[in-house]
């Protein structure tokens, strides 16, 4: 792989956290409240039958194990809990306790094939979650014990799903791969969102809209972007791009809703960009996850 192919990939999994951050905006600013549930099947469901109209692929039987195992992680628990974060923290709490997920892919890559990580690397991703906390955390952070559980869960549930996706690396068509992880993972969200979620009231024209844009940009488009890249890159080098979620997230809250950036919030986005980049080059020099 030449290096412009390999930053390549990077910018395009890089689109799929950067979408992701502004599921908090959306969530908070335009979806009924106190559905996390019903918006995480809502996300997922439908993209997931559409691109399997669209491939037709199925997989091979001993992959199905697998796609079960990922899809749990991936969709299943992880957007469960995204949610839940989402309607019980401020978005910059959930982000910092999202940002060990670079921190994890390297655990388990130690722990489970025994290789010892790069120290570069362990600083960078380090970096990066001091970043975050410098740049959102403040005094009147709200920690709601249910919420920093979710996030916390969430964050290893995806770095876990993120880690053997690269590992197994299943012989099925991106797209067809997305699809499946999101059927299977709305088939489990569904349960919940019947028996623990309220009805949905009459939807808005602006909720459906927004319901819309986090199946279609948030879920079809990003995961397959993601997915990709799982594919194609070191699974800390996808990990460490989950930062992207959160920086996009702090940008639509001071371009959107008029939040104030401090100094120290711009030198915390400043160590985030580096930790990502650093990561990044460091991940391209050592092939291999």
């Amino acid at each position: 792989m030449t290096a412009r192919t390999a930053w390549r990939d990077v910018a395009l999994t890089a689109l799929a956290p950067a979408i992701w951050g502004s599921t908090y905006l959306v969530t908070s600013e335009w979806l009924p409240p106190d559905r996390p549930f019903m918006a995480a099947l809502l996300r997922v469901l439908p993209a997931g039958l559409l691109l399997l109209l669209i491939t037709r692929h199925s997989p091979a039987a001993p992959d199905r194990w697998r796609l079960l195992v990922l899809s749990a992680l991936n969709i299943g628990v992880f957007q469960a809990l995204l949610f839940v974060a989402a309607y019980r923290l401020p978005g910059g709490l959930a982000a910092v306790l999202g940002a060990i997920q670079p921190l994890l892919v390297l655990l388990l890559a130690w722990g489970v094939d025994r290789r010892s990580p790069p120290r570069f690397s362990v600083a960078a991703c380090a970096m990066g979650v001091i970043g975050m906390a410098v740049l959102l955390l403040s005094p009147d952070t709200r920690w709601e014990p249910v919420g920093i559980a979710a996030a916390c869960i969430g964050s290893a549930c995806m770095a876990a799903g993120t880690y053997l996706g690269r590992r197994w690396r299943m012989d099925m068509p991106v797209l067809a791969l997305t699809g499946w992880q999101l059927l299977i993972g709305g088939v489990m969200l569904a349960p919940l969102a019947w028996l623990i979620d309220p009805p949905l009231p009459p939807l808005t024209a602006w909720q459906v809209a927004a319901y819309g844009y986090l199946s279609l940009a948030g879920a079809l488009l990003a995961y397959a972007l993601w997915f990709r890249g799982i594919a194609r890159l070191p699974s800390v080098a996808v990990a460490s791009l989950g930062l992207l979620s959160p920086l996009t997230a702090v940008v639509l809250g001071w371009t959107v809703l008029g939040q104030s950036m401090t100094g120290t919030a711009l030198i915390g986005l400043i160590l985030v960009l580096a930790s990502v980049l650093w990561v990044q080059r460091l991940t391209q020099r050592r092939p291999g996850d």
